[in-house]
């Protein structure tokens, strides 16, 4: 086993950066208003079920279409980097449908482990070892789940300014990530 404190750390700031959970408190406010009640345990369960299953399967579904995890990780650190800009510059590049439901659908997936989730957790395989990034995910999901049980609390405690500053502060860390991500497999691509 290759248990890693610093890789669990690593990679459990960039899901938790990538999910932007406490970003999403507004989001998840508004279901909670047209929808009632959300199912905070059924939508942390879906979404980590989602994360590890793709961990593992991602790879493999990838080769079978022909793509080798370096250009998925570069395709992924641009990804990455249209997230943080969306963050940063408080703008909406990626747009989905109007949801009818809340608990799995919209905020298990893809609110939780949506297409930049999915990107990063291959991005971050091609460099880290698994059992950390499940470890990361399985502390992101537990993490999840508390924002989604007191989210309205969140919301009064930080307000819409200190969530502005939260939600600037982790693009500028996921802007980071993506361009470590880019430069880290873009020479994979020309060996």
């Amino acid at each position: 086993m290759n248990f890693d404190f610093r890789e669990i750390l690593t990679v459990g700031m960039v899901l938790f950066a990538v999910i932007d959970i406490v970003g999403t408190v507004p989001i998840i406010v508004d279901l909670r208003r047209k929808h009632g009640h959300i199912e905070s345990e059924k939508a942390s369960l879906v979404a980590g079920i989602i994360m590890i299953v793709f961990l593992f399967i991602g790879e493999e579904f990838l080769n079978i279409i022909g793509i080798d995890v370096h250009s998925f990780a570069v395709a992924g650190s641009f990804v990455l980097f249209f997230l943080a800009l969306e963050m940063i510059l408080g703008i909406r590049i990626y747009r989905d449908e109007e949801a009818s439901s809340a608990s799995i659908v919209p905020i298990a997936f893809p609110l939780i482990a949506g297409a930049g989730t999915m990107t990063t957790l291959l991005s971050l395989r091609s460099q880290y070892h698994a059992e950390n990034i499940v470890i990361a995910i399985i502390l992101n999901v537990i993490l999840v789940y508390a924002v989604l049980k007191s989210s309205s609390k969140i919301e009064k405690m930080l307000g819409k300014t200190g969530l502005g500053v939260v939600r600037k502060a982790f693009g500028v860390v996921l802007l980071a990530i993506a361009v470590k991500l880019f430069a880290a497999n873009v020479k994979g691509l020309f060996i």
